[in-house]
């Protein structure tokens, strides 16, 4: 009876494979990997390559920047005009993708208020936050084993009435 009963188990799990993506109602699939950045045509530069295809780490080195982050602090600091925006607070998110060779690309924003509800800041300031973030030039190249890989990193910005008041990790 046991034996059965395993069979009906191992069955029911081969049977909930699918080798196809998963497609959702209108027919797209589904990113490949939870937090997937696919490259948009309408968002990014088709300049920016990836190293290794759609194989990125998931890894935690934490800042990966040339001076660390004071240097990157430095960066905003010197380059950032402050918008004293009323109301304008909460968190902004960028996160994008450094290929082998220190590229950065495929930027995506989001932002939350004080609650870590969903906030769409003032152009004025993303626009400007995004510009200054994809022309820093100092991202590091990470290795595993000797071989250089593509990786996710992102910045957090703390915002307070339009001013960065702290920039993480």
């Amino acid at each position: 009876m046991t034996h059965i009963i395993k069979i009906i188990c191992i069955a029911l799990c081969l049977g909930g494979c699918k080798t196809e993506p998963p497609r959702i109602k209108d027919g797209k699939s589904h990113p490949r990997m939870v937090g997937d950045i696919e490259h948009d045509p309408k968002l990014d530069s088709n300049d920016f390559k990836l190293c290794y295809g759609d194989e990125k780490a998931y890894v935690g080195y934490g800042l990966e920047y040339e001076g660390e982050k004071p240097a990157l602090i430095k960066k905003f600091e010197e380059n950032y005009k402050p918008i004293n925006i009323k109301g304008e607070t909460g968190l902004l998110r960028i996160r994008f993708i450094v290929n082998c060779k220190g590229e950065t690309g495929r930027f995506r924003l989001i932002g939350m208020d004080q609650n870590y509800q969903e906030k769409t800041f003032d152009n004025k300031l993303t626009d400007q936050i995004l510009s200054i973030t994809k022309s820093l030039k100092g991202w590091k190249s990470k290795k595993d084993n000797g071989s250089k890989f593509d990786y996710y990193q992102y910045l957090i910005f703390k915002i307070e009435d339009g001013l960065i008041k702290e920039i993480l990790p």
